[in-house]
């Protein structure tokens, strides 16, 4: 089902726009990030596309049919969301929060089909052991997880995932990620998330659309979005010194060959710090590198980032 805005425009309060203009086809299944620095308006355009809110000006079209045109529920019916945040407040079970995701398929009459579509989505997410467990009683990593499973088992021709991978440790980021591109191509559907980890978008999405300044500054594949001068436009000179030079990320023209440096698990970057004003340089995380120590889950995170390939070399630690 393809996703076509034309001359969108959002606005919350209804005289200043978020961005203005926006016009984006996505017509052909696979995983589709959408970048940004905070407060370019991410959420916004999934908001809108979502019809959460409602457009400033222009128009959103799903297979065709202006969402203007369109109730919840036949929204519901193809498309699925799932929020960075889960504002749950009554105490259910998880199997039972997975089936919420069976609604719009099949109303109150939950089926045995639609139990084992929960289940198979819950094992997916490895949260099969707690099926049973009240969805309150989890972590925050947890929550998340509990949430991908319900999307999933709206079974969408569009999957939507505010930040799937907050709240998730290093394993999970890649494997949800991972997890989220095969369903896309197997299943033929359209997953658009946004992600401001630029590593692992570029690591995963099939296309990126970059947003900057109320504007779509760059809409392609990694290799064409994901460039020292986008980044540089986007991020600032500032950001480009301690994503790029100082370590996160460095390239050759547009390949992206990370060099990943400082104490395990993380990278550093030395920013205009309190501590520098006070004669000494104080190092601050800018971001969890691809590789940690290579143990146990983190070992298999490392082979997952070995396996297949979107045109841009693995990822390592060194």
């Amino acid at each position: 089902m393809p996703i076509v805005t034309e001359d969108l425009s959002a606005s919350y309060d209804g005289r200043t726009n978020v961005w203005s203009g926006i016009n984006i086809t996505i017509d052909r299944p696979g995983l589709v990030g959408i970048l940004g620095p905070n407060g370019v308006g991410k959420s916004t355009l999934m908001y809108t596309i979502n019809k959460i809110i409602d457009p400033s000006g222009g128009h959103v079209y799903l297979g065709g049919r202006d969402i203007a045109e369109m109730d919840y529920k036949d929204i519901a019916r193809f498309v699925a969301y799932v929020p960075q945040v889960s504002n749950e407040t009554f105490s259910m079970s998880v199997m039972d929060t997975v089936l919420m995701g069976r609604y719009p398929v099949s109303g109150f009459n939950t089926s045995d089909d639609d139990i084992r579509i929960a289940a198979n989505c819950l094992d997916l997410m490895h949260m099969s052991e707690f099926a049973m467990r009240q969805f309150d009683e989890l972590s925050a990593g947890q929550h998340q997880k509990v949430m991908i499973a319900r999307g999933l088992a709206q079974e969408p021709d569009i999957l939507m995932l505010d930040e799937p991978t907050a709240n998730l440790d290093v394993y999970y980021q890649m494997y949800v990620m991972k997890i989220l591109r095969e369903i896309a191509h197997r299943n033929g559907i359209i997953v658009l998330t946004i992600c401001h980890d630029l590593n692992v978008a570029s690591r995963f999405c099939d296309r990126v659309i970059l947003l900057s300044d109320g504007h779509v500054h760059s809409d392609g594949t990694p290799e064409q979005v994901i460039t020292e001068k986008n980044i540089q436009d986007v991020y600032g000179s500032g950001r480009r010194s301690a994503m790029w030079t100082e370590g996160r990320i460095s390239s050759s023209t547009q390949t992206m060959r990370p060099n990943l440096t400082g104490i395990p698990g993380r990278s550093i970057g030395w920013g205009t710090t309190r501590g520098r004003r006070r004669g000494y340089r104080m190092p601050r995380i800018i971001h969890p590198p691809f590789s940690v120590a290579a143990s146990g889950k983190e070992q298999d995170a490392e082979k997952m980032r070995m396996k297949g390939s979107n045109g841009l070399p693995a990822l390592i630690f060194k």
